[in-house]
Order: structure tokens, then C-alpha cells, then sequence
């Protein structure tokens, strides 16, 4: 379970500014302490967890203890983002799951097998949406032990 003495950081992996907009207000009525952060695109994921450009301020990009990531991202997309992230052994022990609209069962097996903790398709309804991210920062914050930093 998360050390009780600090947030939980998520950090989102999201292009469009609607679904943004969407999966912050899940998070905000979740129920959980929990921070956010979004960046835009894959490339702007790696800048931020590697602490490069605008990300060099810990204080203001905090290590996140769980990744939401889109696969359909400019730049760089959410598949090889994944790739790159558990390839770096200070990145590839944070928990990453996929919130995308593909329900490719390609995709799906691809994220797996790059490493994702899971992988929920995008509901088309916000009350769909909050109950899924819901359920996915209860888990991450209540029921898993993390690994120690």
C-alpha cells in the first residue's frame, strides 16, 4: 500500500484536451488523495519521468506512482513510449496502465507484452469513466504494496 504521508502522483498520457478534461474529474472525485499532472504526447512522457526541459523541477514534476497512458498520441505514441519507459531501469518499475479507445486485441496483447499493468478501454459514458479510474487508483493506492524507492 502507498506511505500514507505523502499524495498519490498520477501523471497522464493524453493528446486530447476533452478526455484531459474527463480523466481529471475522475480523478478529483475518486476519493483518493491523489495529485495529477498530463503531459500531451509520448515524447513530453519521456521528458517528464527522465526530468528533461521544462520537467527539470522535481518539485513540480514529481515521480508519478502510476502512469494512465493513451496509445494515440502525437510524436511519439503511447506504444513506443511504453516500449521506452521499461526499457529504463530507473522508469520500468512504475505502473503503467493503458486507457485508450483501441480495442485491438493486437494493441492489447502488444501492451502487455511491453510491460503494462493493465488496459481499460475508454467507456463512452463519464460516470463509466470515473467508476473505471475509480477502481484503478483504489487499487494502486489501497490494495498493492509498492516496491520502496
Amino acid at each position: 500500500m502507498l506511505d500514507q504521508r505523502k499524495s498519490f502522483v498520477v501523471l497522464i498520457a493524453e493528446d486530447d484536451p476533452d478526455d484531459r478534461l474527463l480523466v481529471g474529474e475522475a480523478l478529483n472525485i475518486s476519493g483518493e488523495k491523489c495529485e495529477h499532472y498530463f503531459v500531451e504526447d509520448g515524447r513530453e512522457l519521456i521528458d517528464y519521468l527522465c526530468g528533461l526541459g521544462k520537467y527539470q523541477d522535481s518539485a513540480l514534476s514529481p515521480r508519478p506512482d502510476l502512469i494512465l497512458l493513451d496509445l494515440n498520441m502525437p510524436r511519439l505514441n503511447g506504444r513506443q513510449a511504453l516500449k521506452q519507459i521499461k526499457a529504463l531501469p530507473n522508469l520500468a518499475r512504475i505502473p503503467v496502465v493503458v486507457l485508450t479507445t483501441s480495442s485491438s486485441p493486437e494493441d492489447i496483447q502488444l501492451c502487455y507484452t511491453l510491460g503494462a499493468c493493465g488496459y481499460i478501454i475508454k467507456p463512452v459514458s463519464f460516470d463509466d469513466l470515473a467508476q473505471k479510474v475509480r477502481q484503478v487508483v483504489h487499487y494502486w493506492t489501497k490494495t498493492v504494496v509498492h516496491v520502496p524507492e
